[in-house]
């Protein structure tokens, strides 16, 4: 992944963040994956990538990004970018995987993928484990 591709996300989460901070953050995980709350920033930061034998899967959620990340997170959008390019250049770890159908297009995603972790602005069904709410 090139860091022109990395710069222009970056700005697009920027853009998004303002009407993203407002809402609740739900972060979700395949029904078929037990992940603790305080792994979710290990895990969205590299950090951590498997949860007992299964490999982790995250998915950032282009349309609830920039709350995710200040709730969640701590950082906003170019730190979160800069680290990721950081890590992909240094460890050879690929980013988040990128989805930008909006919530339910994530729900679909963590639903279908064992070992998939993400984060959606509305409360979701029964299909997908809840890790945290923010």
């Amino acid at each position: 992944m090139n860091l022109r591709y990395l710069a222009l996300i970056a700005l697009l989460g920027c853009s998004l963040a303002a009407p993203a901070l407002a809402a609740d953050i739900y972060v979700i995980s395949h029904p078929g994956v037990s992940i603790a709350v305080e792994d979710v920033r290990e895990i969205f930061l590299g950090e951590k990538q498997f949860a007992g034998p299964h490999k982790i899967v995250p998915v950032d959620n282009l349309a609830a990004q920039g709350g995710f990340l200040s709730k969640v997170l701590h950082m906003d959008a170019a730190s979160y970018y800069s680290a990721w390019a950081k890590k992909t250049f240094r460890d050879g770890i690929a980013p988040p995987i990128l989805r930008s159908g909006g919530d339910a297009d994530v729900i679909r995603f963590v639903k279908g993928m064992p070992g998939a972790i993400g984060y959606v602005a509305v409360r979701p069904g029964d299909d997908v484990a809840i890790v945290a709410k923010y």
